[in-house]
């Protein structure tokens, strides 16, 4: 039974969009939870979730397992897994790593552009690699099935987080920096390592990491995909989407500001053009991932291997990724 699963949204979320989820026939998504929050903050925004859990019970529902994947295949419904995308909920305190998966959490990005307290973002001009607490706590969400997420790093850190992980790591969104040079695409050699390991790229929508931006052509973006699947394996390509949906532009000033400075930081935008970019016309909703597979297909991808990008992939990595290490074995 195949399954469609997106490795990554930070859409305004409401009753529109989980009905969009439904219509669109996703069963899980990865959604980020937190940026810049700390961990209190980032534990309102689990009640916020935990509200809207409550009013749509018949549109979505916590997805803490693989299995629950196959559970809302089953019932109908969109599994919801939370992320992060910055340390920043776990403080300076590595004992709330585990907290947070126990509430949950099931990927957690080392860094948000920035240098942080784990690793060096992309947009640093010196990447120093993992720090010492980096390294410790990428043995601990190791051990406790937190996925180690390296979108917004820099290459060395993003090396090294390979290298030292015991289990396979992922970048959730993000492109090949040859077919389109921005600071959050990633090298072949970083796509080479991820896939030798046994880890997950999914391909970003979001026309900053596009060739062509807004106006990339879907023929484009899947011919990349099938050159990428060449380069790193067919089992480790996915689809993160990237999607921020109906967010008010304001939501990207925060994204990329946070508390950090008192400047404006327009990140991948421009002064000229400070918001969210708008989305290539192919794929603006979650009802749109139809015309990703058909596309996949006409760049002369076989039905079997345009299931596992659409979501096969991702729920193999989420049935190796999200226990304990250790008690996935026979289970």
């Amino acid at each position: 039974m195949s399954v469609l699963i997106d490795g990554l949204q930070y859409a305004n979320w409401s009753e529109k969009i989980f009905r969009q989820m439904r219509a669109g026939g996703v069963d899980a998504v990865h959604v980020t939870i937190t940026y810049h929050e700390t961990f209190r903050e980032t534990v309102l925004n689990i009640e916020q979730w935990n509200r809207w859990f409550e009013a749509y019970p018949d549109l979505i529902f916590q997805g803490r397992t693989a299995a629950d994947v196959m559970r809302a295949k089953e019932t109908g419904r969109t599994a919801i897994f939370f992320g992060s995308q910055n340390p920043s909920c776990i403080e300076d305190d590595i004992g709330l790593v585990e907290i947070l998966h126990t509430l949950g959490l099931r990927f957690m990005q080392l860094t948000y552009n920035n240098q942080s307290l784990l690793a060096s973002g992309c947009y640093e001009d010196d990447d120093t690699g993992l720090t010492r607490m980096g390294r410790e706590v990428v043995t601990e969400m190791n051990r406790v099935g937190l996925v180690v997420d390296m979108s917004h790093s820099g290459e060395r850190s993003t090396l090294e987080a390979i290298e030292h992980s015991s289990r396979p790591i992922t970048i959730t969104h993000a492109n090949p920096a040859s077919w389109h040079a921005a600071l959050r695409n990633k090298s072949e050699t970083v796509l080479r390592a991820l896939g030798e390991t046994g880890g997950m790229l999914g391909f970003s929508v979001y026309p900053h990491h596009l060739n062509g931006g807004s106006a990339c052509a879907l023929s484009d973006f899947c011919g990349m995909v099938a050159r990428t699947a060449d380069l790193m394996g067919i089992n480790q390509i996915g689809i993160g989407t990237d999607l921020c949906q109906d967010q008010p532009d304001s939501i990207v000033e925060w994204m990329r500001v946070g508390r950090w400075t008192k400047q404006v930081d327009y990140g991948e935008g421009s002064a000229a053009a400070p918001g969210f970019p708008q989305m290539p016309d192919w794929f603006e909703t979650n009802q749109d991932f139809s015309n990703i597979a058909a596309g996949l297909r006409q760049v002369g991808m076989s039905d079997a291997d345009v299931a596992a990008v659409m979501g096969g992939n991702w729920l193999r990595f989420f049935e190796d990724s999200f226990t304990a290490q250790g008690s996935e074995i026979g289970s």
